[in-house]
């Protein structure tokens, strides 16, 4: 037996930090920053105006309306810039370099808008409409910090500050196999007792949901032998194993008396529902993982304690699905003495259980967009008490 922390420590040492490597920006989108990246040039790398308008000295328009000569056009990308004249504005766009002695940007919308003589009618405040060298960041300060996460903003910036590639950890190649003699891909017909694969598909979604490389290979039948020859034929180049089904006490459980016998995977009870029979260890010197072969099982040990622990070995500073408070919308009961993580539908703040506890509602997990956490000695809780719900949304839409 084992607890829920154990278990999640046990898959967690299999996957050690995994190697960087340097890609480019085009590929770097979802990947993990494994070193901090400092910003090669400052932003804004020169002072520049926020608006249309025209660079003045506030002090010679501030008394409106006044009307100046135009001096020059400053359009966006040009790098001879002259100095203000006193007695002079100069005509500017957004992005343009701000010409020195100017300490104003007033808008084409507070003017008449002369490309000779411009009348201004009103004037801001001084200061206003000017972007000041580095103050969204300085040169040579970090940019991105160890353990983000790549998405739009990161890649954003880490083009605007002039990078052009960027370390990250490697992503894991996983392998997903199911397995039971009972089990039909999906279109073939059914004979009686047989039902479709679908962990595989699951599951392969999840790594893929959780930024690893997921293959998956056919599902085997109860078969010790054709299971070890199908496992080992498929390891070379993989950085975890799992697989599903065949793990729990009753007999032909194919995984737990093919791994039973290299001696290197442990086979564990853990106080949870769904999910109790749990595996974890070695075989050939890779990291497998064993969950149970029910739908939902499978799913919540992955969320439990594959997923984290793929993350933690990509680099991520917060591996962890996001947790929340919520106030139940109806009563729960929960069996004494197991953790429960029950499918759930968060709402501003409120949850609702969806389904029943059953391991094989996949219905109810298709519905649901957060696991309802229940502690293992609680076994009744009302209307309106507060539970704590992982957010699951992003691995099924």
């Amino acid at each position: 037996m084992r607890t829920v922390e154990e278990h999640q420590a046990a898959v967690a040492a299999l996957l050690p930090p995994l190697p960087e490597e340097a890609v480019d920006l085009a590929s770097a989108h979802g990947r993990v920053l494994a070193r901090d990246v400092a910003a090669a040039v400052a932003l804004p790398g020169f002072d520049n105006s926020a608006m249309d308008g025209y660079a003045a000295r506030w002090t010679e328009v501030s008394r409106t309306p006044v009307s100046l000569p135009v001096a020059d056009d400053i359009p966006a990308g040009r790098t001879d810039v002259v100095a203000l004249a006193p007695g002079t504005v100069q005509r500017i766009m957004t992005g343009a370099p701000l010409p020195p002695g100017a300490d104003v940007v007033v808008p084409v919308e507070l003017t008449d808008g002369g490309t000779t003589v411009v009348e201004i009618r009103d004037a801001p405040p001084a200061g206003s409409h000017l972007r000041a060298a580095g103050e969204d960041i300085a040169e040579g300060v970090v940019a991105l910090r160890a353990g983000s996460p790549l998405g739009a903003a990161q890649l954003g910036l880490a083009a605007a500050v002039g990078v052009t590639t960027l370390p990250v950890r490697r992503r894991p190649h996983v392998l997903v196999l199911s397995t039971g003699s009972e089990l039909v891909a999906p279109g073939q017909p059914l004979l009686p007792g047989q039902i479709y694969e679908s962990n595989s598909r699951l599951l392969v979604a999840a790594v893929e949901d959780a930024g690893g490389i997921a293959r998956r290979l056919h599902f085997v039948p109860d078969d010790v032998e054709q299971f070890l020859a199908t496992v080992r034929a498929e390891l070379a180049g993989a950085d975890l194993l799992i697989t599903s089904g065949g793990v729990s006490a009753g007999a032909y459980e194919v995984v737990k008396d093919a791994f039973g016998t290299l001696g290197t995977v442990d086979f564990v009870k853990v106080p949870m529902q769904p999910g109790g029979p749990q595996g974890a260890g070695t075989v050939d010197g890779v990291p497998v993982v064993t969950l149970p072969g029910n739908p939902v099982s499978a799913f919540v040990s992955f969320e439990v304690f594959v997923r984290p622990a793929l993350r933690r070995a990509m680099g991520h500073a917060d591996p962890d699905r996001l947790r929340v408070p919520a106030r139940l919308t109806g009563p729960l009961r929960s069996p004494a003495g197991r953790r429960q993580f029950l499918r759930g539908r968060f709402d501003a703040g409120q949850v609702s259980q969806v389904g029943g506890p059953g391991s094989h509602l996949v219905a109810h997990l298709a519905r649901a967009n957060c696991l309802v956490v229940v502690p293992q000695d609680v076994t009744d809780l009302p209307a309106g008490a507060e539970v704590d719900v992982v957010l699951i949304e992003g691995a099924l839409q």
